[in-house]
């Protein structure tokens, strides 16, 4: 073959350039680490950026929990006034009646997604790598969590508040209003972190997300079957209710919007005071975390 002009010899290379490039790009550090953590989290569980069949099943549970605000705000808008107000359309704490399936089934696929993934796939150690640190990584778990949660403990009775007040059926008055929105608020955040955590400690137990899921799902209908029977069949103390899991931040939500001596009360409030319950509540919450973080503490992540 006939040399061209300026052509290089085959199997032959050339240096243009020697030296050490710094980054000079952005260093978001900590912040960016957890927020990139924490988004990513988000999109995983969510099925975004994967195929439609990892979309599946978290849409149909929160369309599920919506289902139930989008026919109340449809009788509230059909229905007179006065029959409005006579009971046939739920309190924003009855609500958690129709959709508390619907959360911990949430719960149950969420958080065994986002932690036993992590472990048997190795990302924990990546995350791990970058600026990251345990406590900083269980925490953004744990952020993400809730934070899916709250799609389906604050959304529909939010979205059930503003479309009462739309149509002339909620709250009188904006302190009134105010005050039920930050109930709404707190009501969500009771029951989005108990089942965050008692999620979240039951994977830290395995890391097969399936098994996880399915441990969450029957251990919180199944400590509520026992408690009540317990409770109701052998009438035993009735301090026994503080460890019906799925019932607990309900009770709560109802002492919280004033409603637990208006009948709709899980629990008569004289056998289980206010205090109590929130007694129970922290300790759910104190040892979960404990838990967790006993797991994760002396866990062996090859990064």
């Amino acid at each position: 073959m006939a040399n061209v002009p300026g052509a290089v010899p085959p199997n032959s290379a050339q240096i243009f350039d020697q030296g050490y490039r710094r980054y000079d790009g952005p260093r978001t550090g900590f912040r960016g680490s957890m927020r990139t953590m924490v988004t990513h989290s988000l999109r995983h569980a969510l099925g975004l950026g994967r195929s439609a069949r990892f979309k599946i099943i978290p849409a149909a549970v929160v369309i599920f929990a919506y289902l139930p605000a989008a026919a109340f705000i449809g009788m509230a808008a059909l229905l007179p006034e006065d029959l409005a107000a006579e009971g046939l359309l739920p309190t924003y704490a009855g609500y958690y009646s129709y959709i508390v399936g619907a959360i911990y089934l949430f719960a149950g696929f969420v958080a065994p997604l986002l932690l036993c993934t992590d472990r048997r796939t190795g990302l924990l150690g990546v995350y791990l790598a970058s600026p990251l640190n345990r406590p900083s990584y269980l925490l953004g778990k744990a952020l993400a969590t809730l934070i899916l949660l709250l799609l389906v403990t604050l959304g529909p009775p939010l979205l059930m508040l503003i479309a009462f007040t739309l149509e002339s059926t909620g709250p009188d008055g904006f302190v009134e209003w105010i005050e039920v929105f930050a109930k709404i608020v707190l009501s969500s955040l009771v029951m989005g972190a108990m089942f965050a955590v008692v999620a979240m400690a039951v994977s830290a137990a395995t890391d097969r997300w399936v098994v996880a899921t399915a441990a969450v799902i029957l251990i919180m209908p199944g400590s509520a079957i026992v408690t009540d029977v317990l409770v109701n069949e052998a009438d035993l103390n009735s301090a026994l209710r503080l460890f019906n899991i799925p019932n607990l931040p309900r009770e709560l939500i109802f002492r919280i919007h004033g409603e637990a001596t208006g009948g709709a009360s899980l629990w008569r409030p004289q056998e289980n005071s206010t205090w109590t319950l929130w007694a129970a509540w922290f300790g759910y919450i104190a040892t979960g975390v404990g838990f967790i973080w006993a797991r994760y503490r002396k866990l062996l992540v090859r990064r």
